[in-house]
């Protein structure tokens, strides 16, 4: 049981800054942000959990069915994250690249403390054997006062895990695989790291968020791992019996001249390749949602529309279902993952080139972080536009993809990684 209270507060944004910065006490944290994107789909502006009362860690092996053991059993809010590489459990599938990362395959936690924005109000969820700290934490966490940092460049040699005339040769071959017929479309992904290397999360993450203001920004610490997310994209959600997924397939870069940005803009929203990738991954997401919905509840509401971030257009489609209200909430997750976007068609065909020719484990990126709540509902981002930290390896790292395609043209694949790459890339060195 929690203790619920709400306040209205006089500037959302600074308790919101300041609640990360009190959170850094903590060992578990996950912090999702909307940076107040407009989103037909919402319940929350920002939510901020914090402090495990429980938690379950795993590889690939049944991880699914660990997780669903585990929300039944909790029946409270939850909040974790599921690799790419879960991959492995949902079909008979190996991950052998190499790691510098060391995530465990999934990880979920039950918060002591949950705090929910909606515009200018707070809603805090404690825990009953911690609600006596709720009075005093809210106050601390208002007049909360962080010291400034000296600013100091940071010396970060970044490096490229795939070569530039490597990954054209790769691109060529992923197109032979295209031509051939083995898959019609893979999201071919390359990392771009630094060894021996310290940052500060916090700093890291705050420094991305401003740089990009995505719609589904994250902050995630776990012990000694951290991710720092810009995601525009969401992977899948749960709103009673609708079930919501929005893959993004399809971009371009953004210029500060208006009169060239809108044509951009407008070139995307008519570029033939571009639009290809998206329904195609559109038709995989209705097959997908089609495992657990109602039959004929498989909808397309919206198709290759183009929205515009601090960084990117991005070409962005809504597929909708509905489920029986018995339906499992981790059967939907796992019936529909990884999501679309960031494998191919035919899905398993894809994820199996996609191993053989990416030099690095997946991990995180391309996984997903979110939250399931007490009623089986949830909502889960894509990892993307992510820099990753081990703290205990010294690891950084942050990897970017791109859909290949028959039309795909492996010099403008690699301009385009380069144009996702560009906060990422900004952010450890400034």
């Amino acid at each position: 049981m929690r203790t619920q209270q709400t306040h209205t507060l006089k500037n959302s944004d600074s308790f919101k800054q300041n609640l990360l910065a009190w959170a850094q006490q903590f060992d578990d944290v996950v912090r999702l942000d909307s940076n107040h994107y407009e989103q037909n789909y919402s319940s929350y502006d920002a939510v901020l959990a914090v402090d495990a009362f429980t938690a379950i860690q795993t590889d690939y092996l049944d991880a699914f069915n660990t997780l669903k053991e585990y929300q039944a059993l909790t029946k409270d809010w939850i909040f974790g994250y599921l690799t790419y590489d879960l991959k492995n459990d949902v079909e008979a599938l190996e991950s052998n690249n190499f790691d510098g990362l060391h995530f465990p395959d999934l990880y979920f936690f039950q918060p002591k403390k949950i705090f929910l924005f909606k515009g200018n109000d707070i809603e805090i969820l404690y825990l009953n054997g911690v609600a006596e700290e709720l009075e005093n934490d809210f106050e601390l966490i208002r007049n909360y006062h962080t010291e400034k940092k000296a600013v100091t460049k940071n010396d970060i040699k970044i490096r490229l895990r795939i070569h530039k005339d490597d990954y054209m040769e790769k691109v060529k071959t992923m197109l032979s695989h295209i031509h051939r017929g083995d898959i019609y479309e893979a999201n071919f992904c390359q990392e771009f790291y630094a060894e021996d290397t310290s940052i500060d999360p916090l700093d890291t993450y705050n420094k991305l968020n401003a740089i990009s203001n995505p719609p589904f920004a994250t902050y995630l610490k776990m012990g000694n791992r951290y991710l720092m997310s810009a995601s525009p994209e969401r992977y899948i959600r749960k709103e009673g019996k609708k079930v919501i997924s929005q893959p993004i397939k399809g971009t371009a870069k953004r210029e500060e001249d208006i009169i060239l940005d809108n044509l951009l803009k407008h070139e995307l929203a008519f570029d033939e390749k571009e639009r290809s990738e998206n329904v195609m991954i559109v038709d995989l997401v209705r097959n997908d949602l089609s495992h657990t919905a109602i039959k004929g509840s498989v909808i397309v509401e919206e198709l290759c529309n183009v929205y515009s971030f601090n960084q990117v257009h991005q070409m962005i489609s809504t597929v909708v279902s509905k489920v029986q209200e018995n339906t499992n909430p981790i059967d939907i997750i796992k019936t529909t993952f990884p999501m679309g976007s960031m494998t191919g068609a035919p899905k398993i065909s894809a994820m199996q080139i996609i191993e053989s020719l990416e030099e690095t484990k997946r991990g995180l990126y391309s996984g997903a972080v979110g939250y399931i709540t007490p009623d089986d509902d949830f909502d889960f981002n894509v990892v993307i536009r992510s820099i990753l930290y081990n703290d205990i390896e010294k690891y950084v790292s942050y990897s970017v993809g791109g859909a290949i395609t028959s039309k795909s043209d492996p010099v403008k694949e690699y301009e385009e990684c380069l144009v996702k790459a560009k906060a990422m890339r900004e952010v450890p060195e400034s």
